[in-house]
Parts: C-alpha cells; structure tokens; sequence
C-alpha cells in the first residue's frame, strides 16, 4: 500500500516498514506512488529545480580503499592525479557554473582529509574569490575535517559541506575497510555544530540490499542532514566493482522515491551516474520526487552538456532556482 499525502505530512514521513514495502513495488504501481511523491515535491519545493555543479580540485591517490571509486591509491584505473588547483582555476570555473545554471558550487578534493595548513588556506581563497565573482553558495567536500578547520572555512565564505555517508553502517564494512563508519557520522556532525548547511548522501548499486538503503536513509534523518545527494553507480574499471550490472532506471527511480518519502521535506539531489542507470528516464526524477541535480560532470565521469538539462527542466514546466548570494 503507498502512503497517503495527509499521512505522510502528519508523521514526517514514513516507518521503515512502510519503506520495506517500496521495494516490491511492480512497475505498475510505480505511477501510483509518483502521484505522492510528486505532491510532496510540490508542497515543500516547489516547482523549482536546484542545479549545482563541482570541481575536482585535488584528484587521485587518495589513501581510503573504497569499491567504487576510480581515485583510490588501491586500485589501477585511469583516473588523472593532481594536486590543489590554483584559486584562480576554482574560481573560473565556478563562473563557468553560474553561467551554465548552477545554483552552488561545491569544491571536491580526493583523500581522507585535507593533508597541511597550506591546503587548507588555498581552500579558503578559493571560497573568497568565488564570494567575489559569483552569487553561488559555497560547497566543500574535503572529507572528514575537524569543528576548527570547518570553522576557519566557514569565515572564508563556506555555507555548505557535502560529506558522504555512501551506504548503510550494516554494509560499509563491505565497501571500504580503511576508516570505520564513526568517522563519517563525526564529519557531519562536526560541520553542523560549525553552522553549516549539511549535504550527505550516498551511491548505489553497490552491492546493498534495500535494507541497506532504508537504513541509510533513516540514518540520515537522524542526522537531519540538509541536502541529500543520490548517486547511482557507474562501473570504473579498474576497481573491485568494474563489471557491475547498473541498476535499472525503475530501480533508481524508487530509490528516489524512497528518499523522499522519508525524508519529505529535503532536498532531494541525483547527482553521479544517473546518465548511465537512468538513460532515456532521467526526467522522471522530478515526479520521483527530486528537486535538484548536479549538473556538468562529476570527478572522473562525464555527465552531458548543462544546456541538455535546462532544456528537460524547461520541457516539464519546471523552473531552475536562481541564486542567492550569501
């Protein structure tokens, strides 16, 4: 049975039994739960879309083994290695952004944390000199920092930190072994006891059961994350999960479902691979209940051109949110 409109904005969402159920939907019924999720969508976004876009400022070696990703040290792939960006390309390309769209723009560096002071201030002018060129908020994923280091960004102009959790405490141990769950909980809840606005999310097709997911999401709930970003896996090969069968966009578009049935009134974000899993289906990721996506590539994959995604949004009656100087 599919949660009613009234029921879920009465208790803030559904029970996890009721997220158990999603899973074996039929595709037939899957146009009965948009009409929810697409109501949900509506009352608290909108009929705007938030677009944001990234840089990969510091890319490859990082120590951390996990599956999916191309940038590991542990594994061979063709993913380029580089060190910081100079501000000045962060900053260009933040322009770039803002004029293809975007919404916020997020700086992304490879590795466990941020490696010395020198990092760290280069991060920082980076987050000035986009206050100065752009209305954009500002995004980092550094990776797991400390209250200090996220405050002393936070006086630069930071207003966002994305952080993810990736998967289910029940399943990560599957997916990376070289730090434990804990310290990603302590990497959010240290950026939210700093003030910032929190982005956490996860990838799928992984290997991770639908309990898995329903987990994860509930422990983002609890976490009372801002922003939930939703990647769907695009094999690279090289890593352990090279070969993977991609999910089916039906699959992913439950996902997305899910995501906002539980946690209605967030922001809802498909960012990586929703090329490959979603083909000729992305634009079904509003009714699912979305109302953002990253937009212009991600770290080591292409995406497709920004204006393709102006176009959708435009041939659904939707808007691109504008942005807000902060």
């Amino acid at each position: 049975m599919i949660p009613s409109f009234d029921s879920i904005l009465q208790h803030n969402g559904i029970s996890p039994q009721e997220a158990q159920q999603l899973g074996t939907l039929s595709s037939g019924d899957i146009v009965k739960l948009f009409e929810t999720t697409n109501e949900l969508r509506q009352h608290f976004k909108g009929n705007s879309v938030n677009l944001c876009s990234i840089v990969n400022a510091k890319s490859g070696l990082c120590p951390e083994d996990c599956k999916f990703c191309a940038q590991s040290a542990h594994y061979r792939t063709e993913a380029k290695s580089y060190p910081l960006l100079r501000t000045t390309t962060i900053a260009e390309k933040a322009v770039n952004a803002a004029g293809a769209g975007a919404r916020g723009f997020s700086i992304v560096t490879s590795g466990y944390g941020i490696d010395n002071k020198t990092e760290l201030d280069g991060i920082a002018d980076a987050i000035k000199a986009i206050c100065e060129k752009t209305p954009l908020y500002r995004c980092a994923s550094l990776g797991i920092l400390s209250e200090q280091e996220l405050n002393y960004l936070k006086a630069a102009g930071l207003t966002k930190y994305h952080h993810n959790l990736e998967t289910s405490r029940s399943f990560f141990p599957s997916v990376c072994t070289t730090h434990p769950y804990d310290d990603d909980i302590a990497a959010v809840k240290a950026a939210k006891a700093a003030g910032l606005s929190i982005c956490s999310g996860g990838v799928f097709g992984i290997g991770e059961s639908w309990e898995d997911r329903i987990e994860l999401a509930f422990t983002l709930k609890g976490l009372d994350v801002d922003s939930i970003p939703v990647n769907f896996l695009n094999p690279v090969k090289g890593t352990p999960l090279e070969g993977t069968t991609t999910l089916t966009p039906i699959e992913c578009l439950k996902i997305i479902a899910m995501f906002r049935l539980i946690l209605p009134d967030k922001d809802i974000v498909i960012c990586g691979g929703r090329e490959v899993n979603l083909r000729d289906m992305q634009s079904m990721i509003f009714y699912a209940g979305a109302n953002g996506m990253m937009t212009g590539g991600y770290l080591t994959t292409a995406g497709r051109p920004p204006e393709d995604d102006l176009r959708m949004i435009r041939d659904l009656g939707l808007e691109v949110s504008k942005p807000v100087a902060v």
